[in-house]
């Protein structure tokens, strides 16, 4: 037997662990007894730390949230549109790097209140600069939700970076289309260049706040890369 002292079981490391082998077996080969395999415990061990698999996704979330954030600092000098783009870019590049990544943060609830700061300073920029909280709210939760939406879309054909998924080949699909040009010319515009896709879906989200919520105010600045 080991006399190798092991760091203690608790709530960080299994979260951690658990993100590492998110990105071999993915969402649906994740469960609490592959992870206390790697962590070499006995499954009933980590029940004293999560009640179920939910529980689990939770705290991965939060992680996944507090390596994101940590070491930024947000700019007070950001306009509603710069925070925007900043923070759904980020959010992006962070569930990217997770395979199913964007499905373990649907649906998820912090563990904590590591995420109140920044919320609280996105909304007090909107309603600073005129928003209602109703309409501030609803201006980031939409954002956020294109993005998250986007973001599961996209691993849905390149679970991580670089890496396809068989049966997404643009050229064969388009050959089966044959008899349906548009539709066919349409996966190019689909299953291709996500990233020039993203930010030309996030630009129509923010005109559409700005549309909708400040149609008779100032004329959108350009937003700083």
């Amino acid at each position: 037997m080991s006399t190798e002292k092991r760091p203690p079981l608790d709530r960080a490391r299994v979260a951690d662990t658990a993100l590492k082998l998110l990105n071999e077996v993915g969402l649906d080969g994740l469960s609490l007894r592959a992870i206390a395999r790697e962590l070499d415990v006995k499954a009933p061990a980590l029940y004293w730390h999560f009640k179920d698999k939910q529980a689990l996704l939770d705290e991965m979330a939060t992680e996944m949230f507090r390596r994101m954030v940590a070491g930024t600092e947000l700019d007070p000098s950001d306009t509603w549109r710069e925070r925007l783009l900043k923070s759904n870019r980020g959010l992006r590049t962070a569930l990217l790097g997770y395979r199913d990544g964007a499905k373990v943060y649907s649906g998820s609830r912090f563990t904590g209140l590591v995420h109140v700061e920044h919320m609280e300073e996105t909304l007090r920029l909107f309603t600073d600069d005129g928003f209602t909280l109703a309409q501030a709210v609803r201006a980031t939760s939409t954002s956020y939700l294109y993005t998250l939406g986007f973001v599961i879309e996209e691993q849905g054909v390149e679970p991580l970076p670089g890496e396809r998924r068989e049966g997404f080949d643009v050229a064969e699909r388009a050959r089966l289309m044959a008899g349906f040009p548009l539709s066919a010319a349409a996966g190019a515009e689909i299953f291709q260049d996500f990233e020039r896709h993203f930010e030309e879906g996030l630009a129509l989200v923010l005109a559409g706040i700005e549309k909708q919520y400040r149609p008779s105010g100032p004329a959108p600045s350009a937003p700083r890369a």
